[in-house]
């Protein structure tokens, strides 16, 4: 008997070591995994705003969550998930034995895991730190964890993390997310009904996620009313008004993506913050949504009609794309970035990675260093043919420009050889002023990478569109130029603000932009650019058009908006004849600029004229000058017109 009670009592001790040691192992496994839930840091969606702080888009890795504070969470919710998830919350630490105990009743008299007592703690830890398994070593180190997680963390704490990581279905990782995502609603919004409904779906979210299973959703829903209405939560009028309330719910995309060429070009300028889709930022930026809805139908206005006048040409029908770039003038601020006519055929941004030979739109900034280097607005140039012989690799070769039209005109005025876009009277120009001064006021504009000869007047180098519209504000902003800003702020999760420079250089004198400003009008009001023009609104621009059509630009400005427009096809072939930058471009343009009066009436409609220019009128026509650019006295019959 003495030895049997030895066996028993040394059998009793070792059981009881092993438990300890069972347990203490489990303590030390634990160790790690109560920090992923104490210092809990989950991976949180960004958000992109345009300037009026509409939402352009949400950038997200993995799971798509916002975060909620408990204090943002109302108390409703948190009596409606008690209700069915874990009444005794507040009362127990972090484990319920006879939740627990009747679970396994339960299971036992239906032979099968049916119900598994967990406490809202316990889920918790099983979401964020311990797999799923069903087994006694998971369950046990579950119940350790949860009570040492009681002693570290308050109630409230315990609810935010669960409340904030637990997937409510249909993508939706936390409250906050699944609210504003069935729902379109803050959470302070929600009925009671659509609170039954968000708490129902962490048992089930797949099945209860009333996108696909309405029904299933609210008869859950109603189950929860009922359990909140037995406990003396909610009145019987209450749970009445409840149980017979719909709600609306919403299924859209997560993304919410209505600009995808400008979240690429987000990203891609962001591609340094490590974080990015899951730092939960807040990134505002210059984009304005109504621009950027006008710039993209303008864009495929053009691209209609291009198409339109090709119907049996298959390549154009496929390779046939296009840009458009909106910029504020006198703050550099991007409006609208369209790179092209469908992102979803081709997501190639040609707006900020296509540089493409910018043509005749490079003659303004010829002129404007002409204008410069003294000459006037009347100054007379030869537009003459003329040929030029040059050697490659021995080779003897010729190079004849020719004008668009075949029309000869023998001496005009700068101010007409730009309104015409003249090519021969233009090169002329460059000679005269001198070659080596004209290249490198081209560098100085902004312009690179181009060929050390003549072709550059007639824009045989390439450019994005975007940095077309950063050159272009020479002219549109009156001789300062800024670096296109798509940033405005980014704000973190903790609340910092990160605000973007803003670098500008002064390239010009306001009087002398002003001057090419003027010629630009010209092209819009009976010259290559006319069909630019719209009623009501002063206009200044130029056309770009290369050799065989193969790119059409239209580049131009009011008082407070530039636009850039390009067409051409991907593979860099022609177009086709008479595909002109002053045919779909231009069209395009003034597209923009009647459907943009609509919506911003108040826009300015003329352009400022700086102090130090002067007006005379020769022959009918009005000529500015300054001190610097005088006019030529040659001609005769002039009038003094205003001064400035």
């Amino acid at each position: 008997m003495k030895v049997a009670l030895r066996i028993f009592f040394a059998v009793c001790v070792v059981f009881v070591l092993a438990i300890i040691i069972l347990i203490s192992q489990l303590y030390l496994e634990i160790h790690d995994d109560t920090d992923k839930i104490v210092h809990y840091n989950p991976p949180l969606t960004t958000q992109i705003f345009d300037r009026k702080e509409r939402l352009i888009a949400n950038l997200f890795d993995k799971e798509f969550r916002f975060y909620a504070k408990f204090n943002e969470i109302p108390p409703r919710i948190i009596e409606a998930l008690l209700a069915i998830e874990d009444t005794l919350f507040f009362e127990h630490p972090g484990v319920n034995l006879d939740a627990i105990m009747r679970a396994m009743l339960k299971n036992i008299k239906n032979a099968s895991y049916v119900e598994g007592g967990s406490t809202i703690t316990q889920q918790l830890i099983k979401n964020v730190a311990l797999t799923r398994d069903k087994t006694i070593e998971r369950k046990l180190k579950e119940a350790l964890l949860a009570l040492q997680l009681e002693t570290i963390l308050s109630k409230e704490e315990i609810l935010e993390r669960y409340l904030n990581h637990t997937y409510f279905g249909h993508g939706f990782y936390g409250i906050k997310t699944a609210s504003q995502g069935y729902f379109k609603k803050d959470m302070q919004e929600l009925t009671l009904k659509e609170i039954a409904m968000l708490v129902s779906l962490p048992r089930a979210p797949s099945f209860y996620d009333p996108t696909k299973n309405y029904d299933f959703s609210l008869a859950r829903a109603n189950n929860v009313l009922q359990r909140m209405e037995e406990l003396g939560w909610i009145t019987k009028e209450q749970l009445q008004e409840g149980v017979a309330e719909t709600p609306k719910v919403y299924d859209e995309t997560l993304t919410q993506n209505v600009s995808p060429y400008v979240v690429d070009e987000v990203q891609r300028q962001l591609k340094n913050i490590e974080d990015l889709k899951t730092g939960g930022y807040k990134i505002y930026l210059n984009i304005d949504l109504d621009y950027q809805e006008m710039a993209q139908e303008s864009l495929y206005f053009g691209y209609e009609q291009i198409l339109s006048r090709h119907k049996n040409d298959e390549d154009m029908q496929t390779k046939l794309n296009g840009a458009f770039v909106v910029l504020e003038n006198h703050t550099g601020n991007i409006l609208a970035l369209v790179g092209g006519v469908d992102y979803k055929k081709s997501n190639f941004n040609r707006a900020t990675q296509s540089k493409r030979q910018i043509g005749s739109s490079v003659k303004p900034f010829l002129y404007l260093s002409a204008i410069n280097s003294g000459l006037g607005q009347n100054y007379e140039i030869p537009d003459v043919t003329r040929t030029y012989e040059y050697k490659v690799e021995g080779e003897e070769k010729k190079w004849q420009p020719k004008n668009y039209t075949p029309i000869i005109n023998g001496f005009v005025t700068l101010k007409e050889a730009l309104r015409r876009s003249l090519n021969l009277a233009t090169i002329n120009l460059v000679e005269e002023v001198g070659f080596d001064r004209i290249y490198q006021g081209l560098l100085g504009y902004g312009f690179s990478n181009m060929p050390k000869d003549l072709t550059i007047s007639l824009g045989s180098f390439g450019a994005s569109p975007l940095e077309m519209a950063k050159n272009f504000m020479i002219f549109s902003n009156y001789g300062k130029v800024i670096e296109p800003r798509l940033f405005d702020r980014m704000v973190d999760n903790q609340g910092n603000i990160t605000h973007f420079d803003t670098q500008s250089k002064d390239l010009a004198q306001p009087q002398q932009s002003f001057l090419l400003v003027d010629m630009m009008r010209g092209v819009v009001q009976n010259g290559s650019g006319r069909r630019a023009k719209v009623n009501g609104i002063e206009l200044a621009g130029k056309t770009g058009t290369t050799n065989e059509n193969v790119d059409a630009w239209f580049c131009g400005f009011s008082p407070s908006i530039e636009a850039i427009v390009w067409y051409g096809k991907d593979d860099n072939t022609p177009m086709g004849s008479g595909e002109s930058g002053g045919i779909a471009p231009a069209s395009a343009f003034s597209y923009f600029f009647e459907k943009i009066l609509t919506i911003d009436p108040g826009m300015q409609r003329k352009f400022n004229i700086p102090q130090g220019v002067h007006s005379k009128i020769i022959k009918g026509e009005t000529f500015y000058y300054t001190d610097k650019s005088p006019l030529e006295n040659s001609s005769s019959n002039i009038q003094e017109g205003i001064i400035f």
